[in-house]
């Protein structure tokens, strides 16, 4: 391929997943859409419409968090276009765990999630990759009660009753996530969220509790193209799953205690990385300057392959637009 080669973004997402140079480095950002997250149609028109203002090269959908439990009774309450609060939650003591059941992922919340995927598959005609924002069984459980540390002292005393619901769980969003691949998902977007990282567990501890499930329900899944494994927070345990058969690596490498981009490309042997923009308020308040020059720092220092430029997480929904569309235009 020639150097002024147009790619599409598919062409450019199976390049940069393969080792292969790329006409640009593909690049995508995602963000909530809170008072638009509550009807399979608005959340997934929302994600369209994001996705045609700016052409990113892979669009990861951004549901609500709390869309993976709320079929096990945990509530929520939205204000607006404001984050929800929780209202309910339904593990009050251990001896809740044993009474989750796995769920019929076409039903409820979850089939909501099926239906919404259904719309964007048709809104992107198979041009654009799409993957579907998944937690870990271990984080999914966390959120059924009032707080972490509630759930760490469960997990560590009790850990019998909360092994049986990870059991439950994994199966769910095993069945959960071969349906959003069967829905036209590419993959998943995998994430820890507060569970990877020596914050909460040491390296010994997470896998001990969490890699077993992690794993399981990755190996339950049909091929797919596209999985990414999003490793959350500061002092991440990348380390720790970097042998996770999935295909590419998220992270924020400019959070204290994390490796840069290029550190944890030589982590994970090789596999495609993605990260390297802000994802704090920081964002919200730079310069559109100052991000393009950032952008070009890391194409001058990373090179044409083996990364995608993105967010360390989920980005504000005030920033604004003239930043996103800085930070889009300086891969060009």
């Amino acid at each position: 391929m020639e150097e002024t080669e147009k790619m599409t973004h598919w062409e450019r997402i199976r390049a940069t997943l393969n080792g292969r140079e790329v006409d640009r480095i593909p690049v995508s950002m995602w963000r909530h859409f809170f008072g638009q997250e509550t009807t399979a149609e608005s959340l997934a028109h929302a994600m369209a419409g994001f996705q045609r203002r700016f052409d990113w090269d892979f669009m990861k959908v951004n549901p609500r968090a709390s869309y993976h439990v709320e079929d096990w009774g945990v509530k929520v309450e939205y204000t607006g276009d404001s984050p929800p609060a929780v209202v309910e939650t339904p593990i009050k003591t251990p001896a809740d765990w044993l009474k989750l059941k796995v769920l019929d992922v076409h039903e409820g919340v979850l089939g909501e999630q099926l239906a919404a995927l259904e719309i964007i598959a048709r809104e992107l005609k198979g041009e654009v990759p799409f993957i579907m924002t998944v937690f870990t069984p271990m984080s999914i459980a966390s959120r059924m009660v009032r707080s972490e540390d509630i759930f760490l002292e469960h997990l560590k005393q009790h850990t019998a009753e909360v092994d049986f619901a990870l059991e439950v769980i994994t199966e769910t969003f095993t069945r959960f996530s071969r349906a959003c691949l069967g829905r036209g998902a590419s993959g998943l977007f995998y994430a820890t969220t507060s569970w990877a990282t020596t914050d909460r567990l040491t390296e010994k501890e997470y896998r001990k509790y969490a890699r077993p499930f992690d794993v399981k329900l990755l190996a339950g899944l049909p091929t797919a193209e596209f999985h990414m494994l999003h490793v959350c927070r500061r002092n991440n345990l990348l380390h720790a799953v970097r042998d996770y058969p999935v295909h590419a690596f998220s992270w924020d490498p400019r959070a204290g205690g994390n490796p840069s981009l290029a550190e944890g490309r030589a982590i994970v042997n090789g596999k495609a990385v993605i990260g390297g923009m802000p994802q704090d308020r920081s964002l919200v308040k730079a310069d559109p300057a100052h991000l393009t020059a950032q952008v070009q720092g890391m194409r001058i220092a990373l090179g044409k392959k083996g990364w995608m430029l993105g967010p360390g997480c989920t980005y504000p929904p005030d920033t604004p637009e003239a930043n996103l569309r800085a930070i889009r235009d300086a891969v060009e």
